[in-house]
């Protein structure tokens, strides 16, 4: 496990996602969010590793772009968990993981917001862009949920 600091949208913008070097605020504004009161860092999940959010000081959460937080992730004991123990915190969700996959945990802040961008799911290939985000959760830009 991996602490880290601090959608299938359209697929020119889900291209641009996938590169390690994502401005999340100019994805964001090109989706027509506007401009954010935070940075925003989109996180992809691969076959080697899955992302999972917290802010382990308040609930910093990306409003904006996934309506209200869940109660669940304002909660103590999933802010504080995530970070010593990511896999079991997402078993209890229901996703059980690999061995193999190593787990990245982002820590949100008041300046600095993450989401995470799902790895594709087999057999989507065919699937246009509007057909990919009907696949698309909140707990799967969370990262406790797979797409």
């Amino acid at each position: 496990m991996r602490n880290a600091g601090g959608s299938h949208g359209s697929p020119p913008c889900a291209s641009a996602l996938r590169s390690t070097d994502v401005d999340g605020d100019a994805a964001a504004k090109e989706m027509g969010f506007g401009d954010l009161t935070y940075g925003l860092r989109i996180v992809p999940n691969t076959e080697t590793t899955h992302n999972v959010i917290v802010c382990t000081l308040c609930s910093c959460y990306p409003v904006s772009l996934l309506g209200p937080s869940p109660g669940w992730y304002k909660s103590f004991a999933y802010r504080s968990r995530t970070v010593r123990e990511p896999r079991a915190v997402l078993a209890e969700f229901g996703l059980e993981l690999p061995g193999e996959v190593d787990i990245t945990v982002w820590d949100s802040t008041s300046e600095a917001r993450y989401m995470v961008l799902p790895a594709r799911p087999a057999g989507t290939e065919d699937l246009a862009a509007d057909e990919l985000a009907a696949l698309v959760t909140r707990n799967g830009l969370i990262g406790t949920a797979l797409v």
